[in-house]
């Protein structure tokens, strides 16, 4: 229930926009894991939580249910329920580049197990909620400890083709990643299950109306806080905002009633959702940087706003350390954005400045303002080393041609990365970026107008 002292309009709406800008990667957390562990009715449900869902066949225009994904890597889905006990992650000895992130209910990530983070050799990794106690078994290489009781895994596997051969290669190595309950993987008996929650049934409107805070008050029920005694640190921004949400009778518990509200706290809340809004539109409008967007609480911190640009502009993104992202918003010129429906466009790396990866680096095409795959002819949404056909200019550099109709020149058509008949923004990805990469020492060349 609403503290009748602090029903003042100005206090009023300036929470409830900061509380939907902090709740808006949340909520968008949760409808993927409505869809993917709790709706078995869902095409894209993978099993309930606890359980892997590969997906070795590579991103073609028709997949819709993620913005900006790459074409470079396969994913392999997993949910894990921290409430009771923690769960082993295992993965194979692997010759390739892979990541299992996990990433909390608020997407922020809690760690890493992969070829960069933890090696290429075979391993069994703890996840641990924040309730848990216990002691590390034998055996185990390493643990990450989350300050979510849910969290999520978006695996990725390099393939080495897209022939059948290697997607059933690529399935093979995914097969092997495996996910057991700690009791399971230690032979010890089951601990007593956590109750079941009374899931809210996800709903696309609810991210625009004042149902928003009674899906927020549910899920912030899994960030435990003090006195919590399995509470873990939290910036005092974070503690500033719960309090003044438990004055809105936001509190974790899932028993927020809007149709309660006096309608004059009513009104405020829905103009502090209009302004929460408006804030994330401005941000997500303005030429930015998305690599400073995705990370762990330690470099997030309270910057809400970045965690929900981050969420908007590429859910689940990587870091940088992992994948370091950069692009075009737009070309040499000044137009923003670029645009194909008029002018063709090349990209030129010198033979000293190729983008400097310790895996692999690729340049993906994307329509605007949508953030999906474009369909072409050649079936080619992506460019990079990997890429067989590639003709380096005479002095051992790459020139891409970036352009809607196929190049005349063969030469050109070999190094072509089709564009939409419109605007369009590119993606290059660097796995294992270079430190001249992460420090600056290394720049993107431009897009240049044809």
């Amino acid at each position: 229930m609403v503290n009748p002292a602090l029903v003042d309009p100005a206090t009023i709406r300036a929470t409830a926009a900061e509380a939907w800008v902090r709740g808006y990667p949340i909520l968008q957390n949760y409808r993927t894991l409505y869809a993917q562990a709790l709706d078995d009715a869902d095409p894209k449900y993978v099993g309930g939580f606890g359980v892997f869902r590969h997906y070795p066949q590579p991103f073609t225009p028709a997949n819709t249910d993620m913005v900006t994904p790459n074409n470079d890597t396969r994913h392999s889905w997993a949910w894990l329920d921290l409430r009771t006990e923690p769960w082993v992650v295992s993965v194979p000895a692997e010759d390739r580049y892979y990541v299992l992130p996990v990433h909390e209910l608020d997407t922020v990530y809690a760690g890493f197990i992969g070829a960069r983070a933890t090696g290429q050799e075979a391993g069994d990794f703890l996840v641990a909620g924040p309730d848990w106690q216990g002691g590390v078994p034998a055996g185990i290489k390493g643990v990450i400890r989350t300050a979510t009781q849910l969290v999520g895994v978006l695996g990725r596997t390099c393939p080495a083709g897209t022939t059948p051969a290697d997607v059933a290669d690529l399935r093979a190595i995914q097969e092997q990643y495996r996910l057991r309950p700690l009791h399971e993987y230690a032979g010890t008996p089951p601990p007593s299950p956590a109750p079941d929650p009374v899931w809210p049934v996800w709903r696309e409107e609810v991210m625009d109306t004042i149902e928003f805070f009674g899906f927020l008050d549910f899920l912030l029920g899994f960030f435990p806080l003090p006195p919590h005694p399995a509470a873990v640190p939290l910036p005092p921004a974070e503690l500033d905002l719960r309090g003044r949400l438990t004055d809105l009778g936001i509190d974790g518990r899932g028993e927020f009633e809007p149709a309660t509200l006096p309608l004059e706290v009513r009104a405020e809340i829905e103009r502090g959702i209009a302004d929460g809004h408006a804030r994330l539109d401005r941000a997500a409008a303005d030429p930015h940087d998305a690599s400073g967007l995705f990370g762990t609480r330690d470099r997030i911190g309270a910057d809400y706003l970045r965690q929900a640009l981050g969420a908007k502009v590429g859910l689940y993104g990587l870091p940088t350390e992992e994948t370091w992202c950069g692009g075009w918003t737009a070309d040499s010129e000044g137009h923003w954005p670029p645009n194909a429906s008029d002018r063709d466009y090349a990209v030129r790396f010198g033979p000293d400045d190729l983008p400097p990866a310790r895996f692999f680096w690729s340049a993906t095409m994307y329509t605007l303002p949508d953030s999906r795959l474009v369909d072409n002819t050649l079936d080619r949404y992506s460019i990079g080393d990997r890429t067989p056909g590639l003709v380096r200019d005479p002095d051992g550099g790459l020139t891409l041609y970036v352009q809607h109709k196929r190049p005349a020149d063969a030469q050109h058509s070999a190094n072509w990365l089709p564009a939409p008949d419109g605007p369009f923004t590119v993606i290059v990805r660097l796995y294992g970026p270079d430190p001249a990469v992460l420090d600056g020492g290394w720049q993107l060349p431009p897009l240049t107008p044809r």
